[in-house]
């Protein structure tokens, strides 16, 4: 396949690269160390330019170049996740589920599971910081993998603190049909106030 050959190539690129930068860096050749009397005090921490005050200029364009050299590193392994993820997850069998909270004054999320066709898929336990992230507008996707077309069943579990601090825990589920493309649901924790319960659903983004 030309994509994973591709993706063979930058996993190659990368380890390169990486394996570069691990390597020691010398800013002067060692025949043109001064000798042991001329060498500079002890508490200096880098060579600098008599005049300027500033590191060589061979040292500064070294530095220069590392730093670029990191952000190609940086910006490859990028491109490396999304390709990953494509040659991993297929848009014509990918699914993605996304879980958002609104308001949150009836509960605090401490783990969520799911269930699709009655296999597990995910298992998460949420940081304090994570679920205030998504009290703050914060979207988390939980979960993505592959479903062949046709019907499927999503069963999700949510487990934390309900009103007057109590432990709490409820389910959601939808059956919903996968077609050919990409398809996005999304668990979706919201605050009934009328009853002052929590409520959960899972919306189907067709």
């Amino acid at each position: 396949m030309p994509q994973l050959k591709t993706f063979r190539s930058i996993w190659m690129a990368l380890a390169l690269a990486m394996a570069i930068l691990a390597l020691p860096v010398f800013a002067q050749d060692p025949q043109a160390t001064p000798p042991a009397e001329e060498a500079p005090p002890a508490d200096a921490s880098a060579p600098t330019d008599a005049v300027t005050g500033e590191p060589p200029a061979d040292t500064r364009a070294l530095d220069e170049t590392v730093q670029d050299l990191k952000k190609d590193v940086v910006d490859l392994n990028k491109e490396l996740f999304v390709l990953e993820e494509e040659l991993l997850f297929p848009a014509n069998t990918q699914v993605a589920v996304f879980v958002s909270m609104d308001i949150g004054e009836f509960f605090a999320l401490d783990s969520l599971t799911l269930k699709i066709d009655n296999k597990e898929v995910a298992n998460y336990m949420y940081t304090p910081r994570e679920a205030e992230a998504l009290l703050k507008g914060g979207v988390h996707r939980v979960y993505l993998g592959n479903l062949k077309v046709g019907e499927h069943q999503l069963v999700a579990f949510f487990a934390g603190k309900g009103p007057n601090d109590r432990d709490y825990k409820r389910g959601a589920n939808l059956k919903f049909e996968k077609g050919v493309g990409a398809k996005y649901l999304e668990l979706k924790i919201t605050d009934r106030q009328r009853k002052a319960q929590p409520e959960f659903a899972i919306k189907d983004w067709e």
